[in-house]
């Protein structure tokens, strides 16, 4: 049975860093995509940042427009994980962080971990 697993949040200043990991296990394929979604207080799940296996060079990436230039992800595939590396961070990144990875056999099949609260705050 695949696991998901976040570590990494915390409390941050705004203006500061944290860098989030997600590890994979239980699973004998590998993921097409791996992303992360927030969930900030009274809003809708969204999306932050997805990676995508394949292509010529190797992955792609997309960044929501609110995060872009402040946040990276990243993947290592030997090592089932993923990371997201947080700069900038500002009090509207207040949120539960998912991470998520998804694979393709005839239909996609979502996996998600359990969250970690993010809080950005002086």
């Amino acid at each position: 049975q695949v696991q998901l697993v976040e570590s990494g949040g915390g409390l941050a200043q705004p203006g500061g860093s944290l860098r989030l990991s997600c590890a994979a296990s239980g699973s004998n394929f590998s993921f097409n995509r791996m992303g992360w979604y927030r969930q900030g207080p009274g809003k809708e799940r969204e999306l932050v940042a997805i990676i995508i296996s394949g292509g010529i060079s190797g992955g792609s990436t997309n960044y929501a427009d609110s995060v872009k230039g402040r946040f990276t992800i990243s993947r290592d595939n030997a090592k089932n994980t993923m990371h997201l590396q947080m700069n900038s961070l500002k009090p509207e990144d207040t949120a539960v962080y998912y991470c998520n990875a998804a694979r393709y056999s005839s239909r996609w099949y979502m996996y998600w971990g359990q969250g970690t609260q993010v809080t950005v705050s002086s």
